[in-house]
């Protein structure tokens, strides 16, 4: 395991926390490549569970540097508050390292986030307000401020300050806000910054250096990729890139580097916020699986929209990210099913779709056409090897395989680690 990227194959929250964390338990260093506290991962320890937004799963292990790349949008005061957060439950996050090329969040991109969201009323696009969206903006209108800035005082001052003008009139003359001060937000970031000195380096050449001395290094992403800024469902979707390629951009590593891309899905799928749904359930049925499988946000909270697997979507993400295998979650979950369903095919204005359509009027528009199994009727949740799933557990399984293009490598039947298995 030299070098793992991990990406979520579907709209995120599919258990990319608790896999990562398990390979975590082997690497040396695990590195988060984009995205911002936008997205959450619960990490479950005996009775400790551990919810997380910015640092990597690898924290919990004192051998394992974890990191935070340039491709990450970080609120210095989030991150500093989960870092206490860890002390204070006997975790040091000593060895945490943040990228000093790594965009800030500001506090008028939080402001911002979350007045266009209200602007847009019912077109928005079901941001969480945290800011990533608008941060993004700024890093990619060359307008942005890094964490190698705060250790620049009359630098920083100077972008916050070229970065209030334009905000300021956007605030006060479109939203009707009250301008924002640029002396008590510099006073504010620069006692952040004096904190998380010790933390930031160049972690480009930390984990080039760790993949050559052959370390075991793990990308782990966040969000999923139907939520890519290119490869998602746009505009209802993330501003950064969770695919496997934005791992090598976010660390800033080459493609030769990188061993093995691993994907991970739920055995049902789910979204969260605004956008189309194909195999989307909005009856009893899709209430069970939110219900029985936990479905509300580590960040926010918020009820995932939950519906039958999408084989059509997972075969996108197999190939958008060069995917050599899959690990399947909350296989559990399916157990409350008599009959189960796989989406294997979308209809949408009298055509076939076997392959993901990329207009988003034909997927607004599409009605999934499903294939129906036979269900296990019985609790796997005390499983720990395949063979000893229920025989339409493992048909199952094995018929997500042939519809996906992939391996299923890693299984899971609960959230504690040992209802994870390995299968060969």
């Amino acid at each position: 395991m030299p070098a793992t990227i991990v990406v979520g194959a579907q709209w995120g929250d599919e258990g990319k926390g608790k896999i990562a964390n398990l390979l975590a338990q082997e690497a040396d260093v695990v590195v988060r490549f984009q995205g911002g506290n936008n997205a959450g991962h619960t990490i479950v320890i005996g009775e400790q569970r551990f919810a997380l937004s910015l640092i990597p799963s690898g924290v919990i292990y004192p051998n394992v540097v974890p990191v935070i790349g340039n491709g990450c949008v970080v609120d210095p005061a989030v991150l500093l508050a989960e870092m206490d957060t860890l002390r204070k439950r006997g975790i040091d996050p000593g060895n945490l390292r943040l990228s000093a090329n790594a965009h800030l969040i500001m506090p008028y991109h939080r402001k911002l986030d979350a007045v266009r969201e209200r602007f847009l009323g019912h077109q928005r696009i079901g941001t969480t307000k945290r800011g990533i969206g608008p941060a993004y903006q700024d890093k990619f209108s060359r307008l942005g401020i890094r964490a190698q800035d705060l250790y620049d005082p009359k630098i920083f001052r100077d972008k916050v300050e070229m970065g209030l003008k334009e905000k300021n009139r956007i605030l006060t003359k479109v939203f009707n806000q009250l301008a924002m001060d640029a002396g008590q937000i510099v006073e504010e970031y620069l006692g952040y910054g004096a904190r998380l000195l010790p933390h930031v380096t160049d972690t480009s050449l930390l984990v080039w250096e760790a993949i050559r001395a052959g370390k075991n290094v793990v990308f782990e992403g966040a969000q999923g990729t139907l939520l890519d800024i290119d490869h998602g469902t746009y505009p209802f979707v993330t501003s950064s890139n969770p695919v496997a390629g934005g791992a090598l951009t976010g660390a800033g590593v080459g493609p030769r580097d990188i061993d093995r891309v691993l994907g991970i899905a739920k055995a049902y799928i789910s979204r969260v916020g605004s956008g189309p749904f194909p195999t989307e359930l909005s009856d009893e049925v899709g209430e069970q699986m939110v219900q029985i499988g936990g479905e509300f946000g580590t960040v926010t909270g918020r009820r995932r929209r939950c519906g039958w697997l999408d084989t059509v979507a997972l075969r996108y993400a197999v190939r958008v990210n060069g995917i050599t295998e899959l690990a399947l979650t909350k296989l559990d979950v399916l157990s409350a099913f008599p009959t189960l369903r796989l989406g294997v095919a979308y209809s949408s204005l009298g055509e076939r779709y076997d392959e993901f359509p990329r207009q988003q009027r034909v997927l607004y528009n599409c009605t999934p056409i499903y294939e129906d199994l036979p269900g296990w009727n019985t609790d796997i949740t005390e499983v720990r090897r395949l063979e000893d799933l229920p025989k339409a557990a493992r048909a199952y399984l094995e018929r997500v395989e042939q519809l996906a293009g992939a391996p299923i490598t890693i299984v899971s039947v609960g959230p504690e680690r040992s209802a994870t298995f390995l299968r060969q």
